[in-house]
């Protein structure tokens, strides 16, 4: 592994650990709010989708494929953190359990998010990389770096929801409330703190 991939991998594992960014770590919270540890390869398949969808708008913005307004990204990405809230509470029942891995609405609208969350961490890369042949071993390493701090996000978020619904005994369906209620608020916080409007 060459040390130019060693250095993204670490910049993007990083960045999605950044407390002036936490919007992505709320989305992830929010994403997974329904499942539980059982359900760890509808997850992974889940967070997957989201990287795909961010890889590919990060990727199109750093070459200036694309152009976007970055305070438009920056009120729609607390938009898609309300909307997953928003779906989360009609699967209350555990509606997760019974989804597909793959094919389900819920990774669908991980790859549809990840476009916008993409352009969100494309401001950072671009102030990061260099104008040289490595651009696309910069990219790919970023977007590893992403994929596994996302991971052991959700594994945080995962292990705590099975403190709280097996030793502490809440409800899922509470747990679910909870969880996308919190992160709704927040998110209607930040969409106020960015209006376009």
């Amino acid at each position: 592994m060459s040390s130019t991939f060693q250095t993204y991998l670490k910049l993007g594992f990083h960045h999605i650990y950044d407390f002036s960014a936490y919007d992505h770590m709320l989305f992830l919270l929010a994403l997974c709010a329904i499942y539980t540890l059982s359900d760890w390869r509808k997850i992974i398949a889940l967070v997957t989708s989201f990287t795909i969808g961010h890889s590919i708008t990060l990727a199109l913005s750093t070459f200036n494929i694309i152009k976007f307004d970055s305070d438009l990204i920056e009120f729609l990405i607390p938009v898609t953190i309300l909307f997953t809230c928003i779906t989360n509470f009609f699967k209350l029942k555990g509606a997760a359990s019974n989804q597909h891995p793959i094919w389900s609405f819920h990774n669908l609208l991980a790859i549809v998010f990840g476009l916008i969350h993409g352009m969100g961490f494309s401001n950072f890369l671009r102030s990061l990389l260099g104008r040289n042949s490595k651009i696309w071993e910069q990219l790919l390493a970023f977007n590893i770096g992403i994929e596994l701090g996302q991971l052991l996000i959700v594994a945080i978020i995962l292990l705590a929801s099975m403190v709280v619904l097996n030793i502490f005994r809440l409800k899922r369906r509470d747990w679910i409330m909870v969880l996308s209620s919190a992160a709704a608020g927040i998110a209607l916080v930040l969409m106020m703190e960015n209006s376009i409007f």
